[in-house]
């Protein structure tokens, strides 16, 4: 019996959802840990792509997904993902679909309240998606929150919306110059979410323990990446939940002794959404050319990631946070091409070298990268199903990676679609 956590290395966009897909096959149960609708998970199945925002992507190998207590949800958001599934021919019920009693709603509020924030912060705004996660957070930090079992008791939850109404459309109105919203109105729409989701709602702790007894195989999907981790990433530049493994315990219901291994997603390079600092990245044609060769566009927001080269003093961090076991890489296909590849082993700042990665964003942003150079390949290796059929300067790319951060490779992606995906190890077997 296996249970694996799936967390992103770097800065989220890792693909994580295609190898949650692709391991889903093996597992019983998927549990999606943290973050909201700001995450988005791109599977390609039979030619299509889809993406998922909210329901873990283990939906479409037909397994039971859980929503977990860590999570924030725009039950609106829910709503129109599991209608667009259904529309897809993948059945979403109360079967396969079960929600967290103690997960906790983003209301309109929380929407209004992040939008117009990053509006009055002009240029120096964090670059948030907006969709209200940071603010639903805050909430719940400060024991405000809204979560589905008061969804379910509508006197519980018409006097929590109005008396949070009150003080947020002080706020929105005195304070952010914003429009204001209606608590009758907010009432209303949640009663037709609370009459859909009802069925769905649960303990999802106790249930992810009976599996566990009953000798089930459980999958659980972070979101983001590790260096947007409220505590350990690049802050402020990051997500508003902890995106690490230790976080799929807290936040899907189980004790650490039931984690038996953390799969970390690396991209074969390194991308970033939004602003922060970016010590190994590319502003010349070649970060333009795996910009557009990976089509890197955030699936969330459609903004344009920024693109550099592997960053493995990102790595180890992740490596030891995680307590990562294996790695996956991914998009190693775009790099065909390239006459040589770089590698970042370490940071130069201000003469001295950094081999772990700093917390001041002043040191981060004044950093350069220290890096060693392997030749690459011509080859286009989107059609190999063996590592051994690789070319000869792609394997060693792939040795080097491993010696670098000290764990091994379990998984490699050559493209979008389930089969382009090569299983050195699998973590269920």
């Amino acid at each position: 019996m296996s249970n694996i956590v799936i967390v992103g290395t770097q800065w989220g966009d890792e693909g994580k959802g295609k190898i949650v897909d692709l391991l889903a096959e093996f597992a019983d149960i998927v549990v999606r840990f943290q973050g909201g609708n700001n995450a988005g998970h791109t599977m390609v199945v039979n030619g299509e792509q889809i993406i998922s925002h909210l329901i873990p992507s283990g939906i479409l190998q037909k397994k039971t997904c859980l929503i977990g207590n860590g999570m924030v949800v725009d039950p609106g958001v829910l709503k129109e993902e599991a209608d667009y599934l259904i529309s897809k021919g993948v059945p979403v019920g109360p079967d396969n679909l079960r929600i967290s009693e103690r997960t906790h709603l983003i209301m309109p509020y929380h929407k209004q309240i992040d939008l117009a924030r990053e509006k009055m912060k002009g240029d120096k705004k964090i670059g948030t998606t907006g969709r209200g996660i940071g603010p639903a957070y805050e909430d719940k930090a400060t024991r405000r929150g809204v979560r589905f079992v008061d969804l379910l008791e509508p006197n519980t939850f018409s006097e929590k919306v109005r008396t949070l109404s009150d003080e947020k459309n002080f706020y929105l109105s005195h304070y952010l110059s914003s429009e204001t919203v209606d608590a009758d109105q907010i009432i209303d729409e949640y009663a037709k979410y609370a009459e859909r989701f009802a069925p769905h709602v649960t303990n999802v702790s106790v249930a992810i323990a009976q599996a566990i007894r009953d000798g089930k195989q459980v999958l659980f999907e972070g979101a983001q990446g590790t260096h947007l981790d409220i505590d350990h990433g690049t802050y402020p530049f990051v997500t508003s939940s902890s995106t690490v493994a230790g976080n799929a315990c807290c936040g899907a219901g189980v004790g650490p002794k039931d984690i038996t291994g953390v799969i970390g997603i690396v991209k074969a390079y390194t991308t970033r959404v939004g602003a922060g600092p970016f010590p190994a990245e590319l502003f010349d044609q070649v970060g333009d050319t795996i910009q557009k060769k990976g089509a890197e566009f955030g699936a969330t927001t459609g903004r344009r990631r920024r693109c550099g080269w592997l960053d493995t003093v990102m790595l180890r961090n992740s490596a030891r946070l995680n307590g990562i076991t294996g790695l996956a890489i991914t998009k190693l296909d775009v790099l065909g091409g390239l006459e040589s590849l770089n590698i970042c082993t370490a940071y130069q700042y201000e003469g001295e070298t950094l081999n772990d990665f700093p917390a001041s964003l002043n040191v981060l942003s004044r950093c350069e990268p220290v890096s060693e150079t392997l030749p690459g390949w011509a080859e286009d290796i989107s059609g190999m199903r063996r590592t051994a059929d690789f070319p000869e300067n792609t394997r060693n790319y792939l040795r080097r990676i491993e010696e670098l951060v000290g764990i091994p490779i379990q998984i490699v992606s050559v493209g979008p679609a389930r089969e382009e995906t090569i299983v050195l190890n699998n973590p269920f077997s």
